[in-house]
Formats: structure tokens, sequence, C-alpha cells
């Protein structure tokens, strides 16, 4: 028995050493998985970052060419009043359009959660759809329907002897464009809130029935404490979108060009330094100064949220 019984472990103490040497493979092929995203991330992201902020170090002009500059552009730019007015208008569409749109998603994916809505399948598509359709396609459309002469809001107006609101004018321009990105985001961040009520767990919910609470005391004690953390993640992708408004204001200038000048954001000021005004060096810096601004806004929005979550 003892012979057989060492027998017997010997070729298992013999198949050890092989399991430990199959076993170290994965890890030495992790690297060969991550390579891929690297290399496009190397190529895709960072080598265009580093270029555009080599260009921002230099100034072209017509006598004496290119020459070193340092910070000169960015000291240009800190000083120039239309990047000013550029990051001027974003932070009002900013505070007029995240609000809204932010709860009209909430208001959504509170009602898809609640149960109560018929056809909520049909409904959560039919509100999620406007973020399929291309912010260029979405713009075209809007500016169709805010159309002074040939808009259907207009014709309406005029067919009723009432007066209508020139959504392209400088006072509705702001609103009109803070229109077009809630019709076209709301749906998105509804779905991002709707999935996080699904991680709830129900029992609360019954445990919370069960002691008398109503729908509304449910949502305002269970539902919107749970939420913090996804109001935050889309808070945030609020304010990057917001200061990166571009495709919106671009197209509408074709119809609104005496409202909508070349540095109506700070977007479309460094596309029309760069490629109007043959101004690349500059337009580089401004772009740079732009990301410094949503990196600083962003930071410290988390600072607060997290700061005030710990508390």
């Amino acid at each position: 028995m003892s012979s057989t019984t060492a027998a017997g472990r010997e070729p298992t103490r013999r198949a050890m050493p092989r399991r430990q040497r199959t076993g170290s493979r994965p890890g030495a092929a992790g690297p060969v998985f991550v390579a891929p995203f690297l290399i496009l991330f190397l190529l895709l992201f960072l080598t265009p970052l580093g270029y555009a902020g080599y260009l921002s170090l230099f100034r072209h002009r017509l006598i004496g060419g290119t020459s070193f500059a340092g910070l000169g552009n960015y000291v240009t730019a800190l000083g120039d009043p239309l990047l000013r007015e550029g990051v001027t208008h974003v932070a009002l569409f900013f505070l007029i359009q995240v609000p809204v749109m932010l709860v009209l998603a909430l208001l959504f994916a509170l009602a898809l959660d609640s149960g109560l809505m018929r056809l909520a399948k049909v409904v959560r598509l039919g509100i999620f759809l406007p973020y399929a359709v291309p912010s260029v396609v979405a713009t075209l459309m809007w500016g169709y329907l805010y159309g002074p002469s040939f808009g259907p809001f207009a014709q309406i107006g005029r067919h009723l002897h009432i007066s209508v609101p020139d959504f392209l004018g400088n006072t509705w321009m702001l609103p009109s464009l803070s229109n077009i990105v809630t019709w076209e985001f709301t749906g998105y961040n509804m779905i991002i809130l709707y999935a996080a009520l699904q991680t709830i767990p129900r029992d609360l919910y019954e445990a919370a029935a069960v002691d008398g609470a109503g729908a509304w005391r449910i949502a305002r004690a269970i539902k919107l404490p749970a939420l913090k953390p996804a109001l935050t993640l889309t808070l945030l992708f609020s304010v990057i979108g917001s200061f990166q408004l571009f495709n919106e204001p671009f197209l509408l200038q074709q119809l609104a060009p005496n409202v909508i000048d070349s540095s109506y954001t700070a977007n479309l000021y460094a596309y029309t330094l760069a490629f109007t005004g043959q101004q690349v060096n500059y337009a580089a810096a401004v772009s740079f100064l732009l990301g410094l601004v949503i990196v600083i806004i962003s930071y410290v929005f988390l600072f607060l949220a997290t700061r005030r979550r710990t508390r």
C-alpha cells in the first residue's frame, strides 16, 4: 500500500511545476492584449496632443517666418476679449441647458422605474432615440423649424396672426441652442440614471411600503440618495460637453450670421483661427487653455461632490 501510494503521488509532484508554468502564461500575455489599445491611444491621442502643444509654443509672422514664442501665445489668449466672450457664452449655455436636461432625464428615469407607465419600453426607446440622431442632422432639422421665413413655427404664427419669437435672434439664440442639445442628450442621461435605479435592491422598496411610505416618499428617501453618483457622472459629462460646444452653433451660423460670429463659443473661435485665419499656433494655445479650463472646473466639481458625500 505504501509503495502504491508513493507511486501514485509521484506523478502529482512532477505535474506541479508544469501547472505553475502553464498558469504564468496568461500573465505574460496580458501586455499583448493591452498593446493595441496603448498603440492607438499613443497614435490617436497623445501624439496629436503633444504636437498641438509643440505648435502652441511658436508664432508665425509674415516677416521672419516661424519663431519661438514660449508662453507668448498663452499670455495673448488670456487677454483676448473674443476668447472671453466665447467662454462666457458656453458658461451661460451650461447654466441654462444642463439643469433643464438633467431634471427631465431624472423625471423620465423615475417614471420608467416606477412601473406605472404603460408601454414603458416604447417610451424609453422614444426618449433615447434622439441621441441616435447625429448632431449635424438634429441641428439642421431644428434650424429648419426655427426659420423665421420658411419654418413651420413662423408659418403657423402668421396663419393664426400671433407673434412668434425669433428663435434665431440674439435674445433667443442660447435658449434655441439649449433646446437642441437637450433634445439630443436627455435620453442618454436618462439611460444612465435608469440603469442606476435598477441596481437598488427591491427589498428597500418593500420595507418602505410596509412602513407606509408612498411612491413620492420612496423616490425622495431611497431613490434620489442612491442616484447621487450617477447624477455626479452625468453632470460631469455635461460640463465637458458644454464647454466643447461646436456643431450646433457652427451650423446655425449659416442661418444667423449676424448673431453667431466666429467667437460665439471657444471651440468655434479656435476652429476659425486655425482653418480660416491660418493662425494654427495661436489656435493650439487657445485649445489648450480651453482644455485647462475644463480640467479645472471638472476637478473642482468632483472635489466638492466627493467632499459632500464623505460628510
